[in-house]
């Protein structure tokens, strides 16, 4: 949605629209960065193997720079699922982010979602538990819900308040939350306390309109590399539409308040508010927050000001719905300061 359409359209009470306010060196180095990785990439001239090292590199190189090496990170098994428990210093709780990372269902950039995350754990005070599920094409779905559902199962195992969780991704993780909730609704387990759902891959069958109008204009896709990987998650198109790939199409009733985060500048943009529209036809409490100019999860790159907002709404969000306290501006003096030689840290998250 661009701000000349905007101002005609009716903006439902769900809806709010950031201004793009980064357009310096860094922001575009940042987006010629994408545009170098994914961008140009073609569906058989490059394997699989050959894209994750050279996202790894990437990850290596800029991402762990933005990580607090006061944090502690924590191998664990969940239900046969691996998983690490992400601590940030000074915060012991039994608030639990449950974290399901991006990647286009084949890849992950470990350090750079863990400094994301990371951040809103500051913010939050709370600890995330970070799903390591399965990758296609090694592990073609259902292997990924599979595995985030277990974890979610486990977590109540445990003995963890659902009250007191959050599920939460990011583009291929943002299908997998909202995968696993559709997945717990129907198994009968209790939903968490709310759900953060950020750039989400919720239709598979790309029937948005910004996956056609906004394909130029986004920095990391086009319409042959997301075909590229849903192929490698699920051969079957005839399956598309099933909710367990395609949430957007399943039904949201009783589902938990939702928070739903997109820049303007994507071609997932539609799945967002479409996600949105329908959580808030079914009463569920939800707010769609349209980062105007951004590319797919920008909030990855933690010197925007489109971040900060984005970090800013998301504490404004789970604060309503769970009453966490609200520590966003004493934290943040907590955070390192990141090198300036490579303030585009981070610039590299997931399909």
């Amino acid at each position: 949605m661009t701000s000349s359409f905007a101002p005609i359209a009716v903006r439902p009470n769900y809806f709010r629209l950031f201004p793009k306010k980064s357009n310096g060196a860094l922001f575009r180095l940042g987006e010629a960065a994408m545009r170098m990785v994914f961008k140009r990439v073609k569906p058989g001239f490059i394997g699989i193997g050959d894209l994750r090292r050279q996202v790894l590199t990437w990850d290596e190189r800029l991402g762990r720079r933005s990580c607090n090496p006061n944090d502690t990170v924590t191998p664990i098994v969940c239900d046969d699922v691996a998983a690490e428990w992400l601590d940030v210093q000074g915060v012991d709780s039994e608030r639990v982010i449950l974290y399901l990372h991006g990647g286009a269902f084949v890849m992950k950039f470990p350090f750079t979602q863990r400094a994301m995350v990371a951040r809103w754990c500051r913010a939050l005070n709370a600890r995330a538990l970070m799903v390591a599920y399965r990758l296609a094409p090694e592990h073609p779905f259902p292997a990924a819900p599979d595995d985030c559902f277990a974890v979610y199962r486990w977590l109540l195992d445990q003995g963890y308040d659902p009250s007191q969780i959050i599920i939460a991704g990011e583009s291929a993780g943002g299908n997998l939350t909202l995968v696993t909730l559709l997945r717990a609704r129907d198994a009968g387990l209790p939903m968490p306390g709310c759900a953060i759902v950020i750039s989400p891959a919720a239709d598979f069958s790309m029937t948005g309109r910004s996956a056609v109008i906004n394909e130029n204009v986004d920095s990391m896709f086009s319409v042959s590399l997301l075909r590229w990987f849903a192929e490698m998650y699920l051969t079957d198109m005839d399956k598309y539409l099933d909710p367990g790939l395609s949430p957007l199409v399943g039904d949201f009733e009783g589902l938990p308040p939702m928070l739903l985060q997109v820049g303007g500048a994507e071609m997932l943009l539609d799945d967002a508010t479409r996600v949105a529209a329908k959580a808030n036809a079914v009463g569920i409490s939800v707010r769609l927050d349209v980062f105007e100019g951004m590319p797919h999860v920008f909030q990855a790159m933690p010197n925007l000001i489109e971040t900060k907002e984005a970090d800013e709404s998301l504490v404004e969000f789970v604060s309503l719905h769970m009453g966490w306290t609200n520590s966003l501006n004493r934290n943040r003096q907590q955070e390192p300061a990141p090198a300036k030689r490579f303030r585009l840290i981070g610039l590299l998250s997931g399909a």
